[in-house]
């Protein structure tokens, strides 16, 4: 079968905290197969209540376009993989190990890549908070960084440079789940690196990132002038060199497959510290994925089939 007339089926929205994002990415990939060529393509709105229906679908490969909880994480593609359909980018665990950044720590400080210094908490284990701020205070200090580990689009990540502010914040991070992360603050340049392929990756350019907030949070990612995509980014020739191989280097390490995007902060003595690693980067006019690939002259449409095609080579490993 020409690889054109496969039944591919985009698999957007969902039920997480981004759905709205993972319609707009979507609905931009499923415009852009089209324009390519991919004439069978459809797009299918994942809720909490039609899963059967996409059981019922034609499929031969899903695009996938789920950002956050059961998107990003490895649900649904453990349904796909029971189904015996491929999809694009990592696998379960892969997924799993990304979307978890206490995980993607501990996997990165094995594998000797850099990452800020960090320890983490537990709700169970947590009955008197105020006690657990002392614990982070003495442990990381201030500046640090909150986050809730499993959230994405920086949903739940705090900067805390004042006593005060320690305490809600530990609040709010176990308001959204069990676990909590604590990091070092890392001032510095934040900069992201896209790399696509399987076993031969590509690097595409870094791209620095600056917001009209506090950090990248979820409003500067999705509000139009809130952030500012730089590429390339203002730093060094040796420190894009160390972010190209360290990045390479985490990718590989992780299990990731098709496309991701590994987020860095670069230290004031230019070293490259990895924050996390994003297995679904965003597809959307805003998204900084597909402003890098621009840069090196790969368009959205070419993107989005190249990410494409890397699914079909790992369907026939």
């Amino acid at each position: 079968m020409n690889q054109k007339d496969l039944n591919i089926v985009v698999i957007y929205g969902g039920v997480s905290s981004e759905r709205e994002v993972s319609l707009r990415s979507g609905k931009a990939v499923f415009d852009a197969l089209i324009r390519r060529g991919y004439h069978n393509a459809t797009l299918f709105d994942l809720t909490e209540h039609n899963l059967a229906e996409l059981f019922a679908l034609p499929m031969d490969l899903a695009y996938l376009a789920l950002h956050g909880w059961g998107g990003e994480d490895g649900r649904i593609q453990g349904v796909l993989d029971l189904m015996g359909v491929p999809y694009t980018g990592s696998s379960v665990e892969a997924r799993a190990i990304c979307m978890n950044k206490i995980r993607t720590k501990e996997i990165l400080r094995v594998a000797g890549l850099p990452t800020p210094r960090f320890v983490t908490k537990r709700s169970v284990e947590c009955s008197d908070l105020t006690e657990t701020k002392t614990q982070l205070l003495q442990h990381i200090g201030l500046p640090m960084v909150i986050k809730s580990p499993s959230q994405g689009s920086s949903v739940g990540v705090y900067i805390i440079k004042k006593e005060e502010d320690l305490l809600p914040a530990i609040k709010e991070v176990f308001s959204l789940g069990d676990d909590l992360l604590a990091e070092e603050f890392v001032d510095g340049v934040e900069l992201t690196l896209p790399i696509l392929g399987n076993d031969d990756l590509t690097v595409l350019p870094v791209v620095e990132i600056t917001s009209e907030n506090e950090f990248y949070d979820y409003e500067a990612k999705y509000t139009e002038g809130m952030c500012h995509h730089i590429i390339p980014a203002r730093i060094s020739d040796v420190a894009r060199e160390r972010i190209a191989e360290v990045g390479s280097k985490a990718y590989r390490a992780l299990g990731c497959r098709g496309l991701a995007r590994v987020d860095f902060m670069l230290t004031q003595n230019d070293e490259p510290m990895i924050i996390e690693v994003n297995t679904l980067p965003g597809m959307t006019e805003m998204s900084l994925f597909p402003d890098s690939a621009r840069s090196v002259g790969i368009s959205f449409e070419e993107l989005t089939e190249m990410i494409l095609l890397f699914a079909l080579e790992q369907k026939g490993n």
